[in-house]
């Protein structure tokens, strides 16, 4: 009787702690019994470092202080200057410390390499600061918040058509790895079947043939590239001049696409050779960041931009709470962080409501085929996954970005007929 009393204690007591700790024997990586541990790979150190720095803080403003199912959240975010093999051992890194996704990740060449290694390990990448293709759909469990370069291209060339510039008179500027020629691509798709843009396009095609990162690609097309985490414009300018020259016309606008200290040192450059270029830049570039570093080489005129977030003084809800949290830290960047922050918090707590276990597969259903209000912006996604296609295009005025009028463009475009060539 003593032993029969003995193994039904002892069972008793394995069964209790099995029931009283299924988290801790069959948890998820990145959950624990109290805490979620979310990774983020970025620049906080290197030339681009504010955009890393701006991601990273607004991610930060909207998780913090803030629990799911009785678990706080925790974002770990690791350097990689801007530089893929650092993003890897990086990316390894946070994957030892088994957080539960990676969100915010910074670059398109950095993406790149760490992505094919979170499809291997089945972690999601939600809310990457990249408008690259290679995430649309891309590999493995990839969840976008925001508009495509595709996009963003598409936006400024249709305007630029629209307003009287030319095909054979749109010209490019771009990093010359993943991401620079993500940005040819939908410069090419914005030209496809335009009348007279047959030529340019047969040339970006074969731009967008060559393979690999920094190789030879200036001097094939109206491109001129630079070198990632370099500053150097000439070589870049001088193959739009010999683009100019060699096919008799000139270069309107320059679709650039690239990092705010390298693009704004461009303008210099064309600007110090009297070229009365219209120039425009994506979200990627970083518009707080950008517009500092234009008013430093006092650029005054002719700069758009597309930005794929709510202006900052737009009354959307989400706007305004980034604001309040964010405080001196609120930019377009750290904006768009606190979007990807709260995109998180939305599908987190909706397992929580639902009682779901927190997992990565049953986080990815909170987003996959859905489409909901984030604090006043449309989340769509029911057709693929990217959340949202918002594309505001700006133009630098007195220090500031603000919405873009057309008659900037008449402007412009009058300043050039004045203005004589460089040739």
């Amino acid at each position: 009787m003593k032993n029969n009393n003995k193994y039904r204690l002892i069972t008793a007591s394995i069964l209790s702690l099995l029931l009283s700790a299924p988290n801790t024997i069959h948890a998820e990586d990145g959950v624990s019994a109290n805490e979620i541990l979310i990774g983020g790979v970025m620049d906080l150190e290197g030339r681009s470092s504010g955009l890393g720095l701006g991601m990273k803080a607004g991610i930060e403003a909207a998780i913090n202080n803030q629990t799911i199912a009785g678990h706080s959240l925790k974002f770990l975010a690791e350097n990689d200057s801007y530089t893929p093999d650092k993003a890897v051992e990086a990316t390894q890194k946070l994957i030892e410390q088994k957080v539960l996704l990676f969100a915010g990740n910074v670059g398109t060449p950095t993406a790149h390499k760490v992505l094919p290694i979170l499809e291997q390990q089945k972690i999601p990448a939600v809310g990457f600061f990249t408008g690259a293709g290679l995430l649309r759909p891309g590999k493995g469990d990839i969840i976008n918040f925001r508009a495509s370069y595709v996009q963003e291209t598409k936006a400024v060339i249709d305007a630029a058509l629209k307003n009287g510039i030319q095909p054979t008179e749109v010209c490019a500027y771009v990093q010359n790895d993943t991401y620079g020629m993500a940005g040819v691509q939908g410069i090419m798709d914005a030209l496809q079947g335009k009348e007279s843009a047959t030529n340019v396009v047969a040339a970006l095609e074969k731009v967008l043939k060559l393979q690999g990162d920094n190789i030879p690609r200036n001097g094939i097309a109206p491109v001129g590239v630079y070198t990632r985490n370099t500053f150097i414009a000439r070589d870049g300018y001088r193959s739009l001049k010999e683009w100019e020259i060699n096919h008799d016309t000139h270069c309107k606008l320059i679709v650039t696409v690239g990092t705010y200290e390298a693009i704004a040192r461009f303008i210099a450059y064309a600007e110090s050779k009297a070229e009365p270029w219209i120039f425009s830049a994506v979200s990627f570039t970083g518009a707080d960041d950008f517009r500092k570093t234009l008013n430093k080489f006092s650029i005054k005129e002719r700069v758009i931009m597309t930005q794929v977030v709510p202006p900052p003084d737009s009354e959307l809800p989400i706007v305004q709470e980034a604001r309040t949290a964010l405080g001196k830290d609120y930019g377009y960047v750290s904006q768009e962080g606190y979007i990807v922050g709260k995109l998180l918090l939305h599908g987190l707590r909706q397992l929580e409501t639902e009682g779901k276990p927190i997992t990565r597969a049953n986080l990815l259903t909170t987003f996959k085929g859905q489409q909901f209000d984030l604090g006043g912006l449309n989340m769509d996604f029911t057709h693929d996954n990217q959340g949202s296609d918002l594309v505001v295009m700006t133009q630098y005025v007195n220090d500031k970005w603000l919405a873009m009028q057309d008659s900037a463009w008449r402007d412009w475009l009058d300043q050039q007929q004045k203005t004589p060539t460089t040739d």
